[in-house]
């Protein structure tokens, strides 16, 4: 495998992030009032019209509201209509049993990706039965040693649940709930370039210690930013992409779809 030195400072790697899609059993399932397989496939659709040359698929957790078999089965027959690569890792929704047996045979849960001068690192973040974060010492163990085996690339660092507050009172209690310990083990790899996550349904890209911080939208429904309690945004449903550069150079965006309109079912408190 080449060294990242060997990699032009112009070459480059294009992922695309799904995240947050909230499938279930049934195609017509709704989250809050809003069809997530219908949404998932308008998010599909701006994906294959915006990016024609597409090297890694990011499914960044909440694959699955109700954690079934068939959810996952319908995410990656959708998915599949995207000519790329993909990986999938388990947010607080997901029920790792289901998503191991709709990977079978596959590499979507292989938590480790080479892709041109860069290490894509994939953790695990969920807690079975809770909706708050944790990185456990065999997740710690693994991003230590997949940071410490590659020095030479650029790290993209990425699990379900947000690290650092992102502004809203009733989301930031149920992000990773030892980010200390996480950090600690990003603070001896200077090679480290960004951290991505999905859980909060809503933007952010802010910088610590020089790496990038970054949250995605959900292909559903959207969490109002800067929210006390539990509300949801009007923004449409989207999805992140991230141009990775041989230089450890990283530009990212979010494209959103148009013309969803739902009303939405406060009924069901929280999500």
């Amino acid at each position: 495998m080449p060294s990242a030195s060997t990699f032009a400072a112009d070459s480059s790697v294009l992922l695309v992030q799904l995240s947050d899609s909230h499938l279930f059993a049934t195609a017509d399932g709704k989250l809050l009032g809003m069809d997530t397989q219908d949404s998932l496939q308008r998010v599909i659709e701006r994906v294959l019209s915006e990016q024609p040359q597409i090297d890694l698929v990011l499914a960044s957790g909440d694959l699955s509201q109700d954690g079934s078999l068939e959810s996952y089965e319908h995410f990656r027959e959708l998915t599949a209509q995207i000519p790329a690569p993909a990986r999938w890792f388990p947010g607080n929704h997901d029920e790792l049993p289901s998503m191991r047996e709709a990977c079978a045979g596959s590499e979507l849960l292989e938590p480790v990706v080479d892709l041109g001068a860069w290490r894509i690192i994939l953790l695990d973040s969920s807690i079975p039965g809770a909706v708050p974060g944790h990185l456990g010492d065999e997740q710690l163990a693994l991003l230590e040693r997949a940071l410490s085996e590659a020095p030479e690339r650029h790290h993209l660092v990425c699990f379900h649940h947000h690290p650092v507050p992102v502004g809203c009172r009733w989301l930031d209690p149920i992000g990773v709930c030892n980010p200390g310990a996480l950090f600690a083990v990003l603070d001896r790899h200077p090679q480290v370039r960004a951290v991505l996550w999905g859980h909060v349904h809503q933007e952010y890209d802010q910088v610590r210690k020089g790496v990038r911080l970054l949250a995605s939208p959900s292909t559903c429904v959207q969490f109002a930013p800067g929210s006390e309690e539990f509300r949801v945004d009007k923004e449409p449903p989207g999805y992140r992409w991230l141009r990775l550069f041989g230089d450890g150079r990283l530009e990212t965006g979010v494209s959103r779809v148009t013309g969803i309109d739902f009303e939405i079912d406060y009924s069901i408190k929280g999500y």
